[in-house]
C-alpha cells in the first residue's frame, strides 16, 4: 500500500513525510521536491510567515543516488521561524507553556472544537497542528506521487479560476495553454484580465483587515482507463480524490467534471456520449463527467474544482469567547494570509498526485518502477486491444 504520515507542528523545530510503499528505481531529487515547496509559498496576498520561511526538504532515508530504494522515504522541512519559538514549543519539560497561551477561539478554525476534544486549555495545541502550515509536509509526500506519475507521462495542472467575485475564462483553452498562462501568474490564474481583477479584491481584502477565498482546478491528462473500481466504496476513485481534497484546510466543496451544474441540466447535457474509431479506439466528444464514471478513470483527463472558504484568521477579528473565562473577546489574531487559493491549488495538485499515484499502484503493482512498467505497457497493449 501506497500511503504518506506528516507530523510537526506551525512553529515547532520542523515537519516531517514518511512515504511508504514506493517501487525502488523512481528519480527522486530534493531539487525536484523543493521545485514544488516554492510554488505552495509564492502567490499574491501571502502573508509574513512566507518571508520567514523558504521551505526546502531534506531526504533523510528511502533514496540512494538520486533513485528511491524500495524502502520508506523520510522528508524533512525545517521551519526557520523555530529558534523565535524553540522555548515555547520545545517538547521537553523545560518548555515555557505558559508563554503565548491562546485562549481565544477564532470563528471558523479548529481551535474550540479541537480544544474541547483534546482536552486542552491552551488553544495554542490546537492551532499549532491545524494550521495550513502542515501542508508544506503534504506537497513534499505528494511530489513522490507526481515523481511516479510522470514516469507514466502523466502530467498534473492547478489553476486558479475564482478569487472572490473574479473568475476566469479558459473554456477555450487546451490544457497545454493553460499550464504556460498559469506558470507565469503571480495567482496561478491562466487568465491576464482575471488575474488583475482577483489583484484588486485581495488589495481591497486586505485594506478591510478582511480575507479572502475561491476556486481551484486540478487537470490531469494521460491517465489510461481503469484506476480505481466501481466494485466497493472506499475503492471509488472519485470518492477518494474528494477525500483528500476536502482534507486540506480551508477546503468546502468539491466537484469532479461539470460538478454542480449536473443538477440544473437534463440528462442529454451532461452525460457523454460514446464513440469508436479503429485508430482511436473508443472516445468521447464530450467531458462533462471529468474523466471519471463510476470510481473509474475513462481514459479523458480527470478535472476537479475545489472551493476554499476565507482564511478564518482576520486583522479584523471576529467576536469571539474566551475558552478559559466564558468572557466575550475579539477573537485571537495570529499571523496570516489575506489570500491563499493559489498556495491552495499546488497542495491540491500534490495531494491529486499522490491519490494518482496509489491507484497505478494498486492497478500495475510492483516491487520496482521496472516491473511496475512491464504491468502497464501489457495492460495499455490489452486496451488497444478491447
Amino acid at each position: 500500500m501506497l500511503r504518506y504520515l506528516t507530523a510537526g507542528e506551525s512553529h515547532g523545530h520542523s515537519l516531517t513525510s514518511i512515504v511508504e510503499g514506493l517501487p525502488s528505481g523512481i528519480p527522486l531529487t530534493e531539487e525536484y521536491i523543493n521545485i514544488q515547496l516554492a510554488r505552495r509559498q509564492s502567490g499574491y496576498g501571502r502573508g509574513g510567515r512566507m518571508q520567514i520561511e523558504k521551505d526546502t526538504a531534506r531526504i533523510t532515508a528511502g533514496v540512494r543516488g538520486g533513485l528511491t530504494t524500495g524502502g520508506p522515504v523520510c522528508l524533512v522541512v525545517e521551519n526557520r521561524d523555530w529558534a523565535n519559538w524553540s522555548e515555547t514549543m520545545s517538547p521537553g519539560t523545560d518548555a515555557n507553556t505558559a508563554d503565548r497561551v491562546v485562549t481565544k477561539a477564532r470563528p471558523g478554525h479548529a481551535d474550540l472544537a479541537g480544544a474541547i476534544k483534546y482536552n486542552h486549555q491552551d488553544i495554542r495545541n490546537v492551532l499549532e497542528r491545524a494550521s495550513a502550515r502542515e501542508t508544506a509536509a503534504r506537497v513534499a509526500a505528494g511530489t513522490t506521487g507526481r515523481a511516479l506519475v510522470e514516469q507514466f507521462g502523466i502530467k498534473i495542472t492547478g489553476h486558479v479560476v475564482k478569487i472572490g467575485k473574479a473568475s476566469a475564462s479558459v473554456e477555450k483553452l487546451g490544457v497545454e495553454e493553460i499550464r504556460e498562462l498559469s506558470s507565469g501568474s503571480e495567482l496561478l490564474c491562466a487568465d491576464p484580465a482575471a488575474e488583475e481583477l482577483m489583484i484588486q479584491e485581495i488589495d481591497r481584502t486586505r485594506k478591510e483587515g478582511d480575507s479572502l477565498g475561491g476556486v481551484f482546478e486540478i487537470i490531469v491528462t494521460g491517465l489510461p482507463v481503469g484506476l480505481g473500481s466501481y466494485a466497493h466504496y472506499d475503492r471509488k476513485l472519485d470518492g477518494r480524490l474528494a477525500q483528500a481534497m476536502m482534507s486540506i484546510q480551508a477546503i468546502k466543496g468539491v466537484e469532479i467534471g461539470i460538478g454542480f451544474r449536473a443538477g440544473e441540466l437534463p440528462g442529454s447535457q451532461v452525460h457523454d456520449e460514446l464513440f469508436y474509431d479503429r485508430v482511436r479506439g473508443f472516445y468521447r466528444n464530450t467531458n462533462r463527467a471529468g474523466g471519471l464514471e463510476g470510481g473509474v478513470t475513462n481514459g479523458e483527463p480527470l478535472v476537479l474544482r475545489a472551493v476554499m472558504k476565507p482564511i478564518p484568521t482576520l486583522y479584523k477579528p471576529l467576536q469571539s469567547v474566551d475558552l478559559q473565562t466564558k468572557d466575550s473577546y475579539q477573537a485571537a489574531v495570529e499571523r496570516s494570509d489575506v489570500c491563499a487559493v493559489p498556495a491552495a491549488a499546488v497542495v491540491g495538485e500534490a495531494v491529486v498526485a499522490f491519490e494518482i499515484a496509489r491507484a497505478m499502484a494498486e492497478k500495475f503493482g510492483g516491487d520496482s518502477l521496472a516491473e511496475m512498467k512491464r504491468n502497464y505497457d501489457s495492460y495499455i497493449e490489452y486496451v488497444k486491444r478491447v
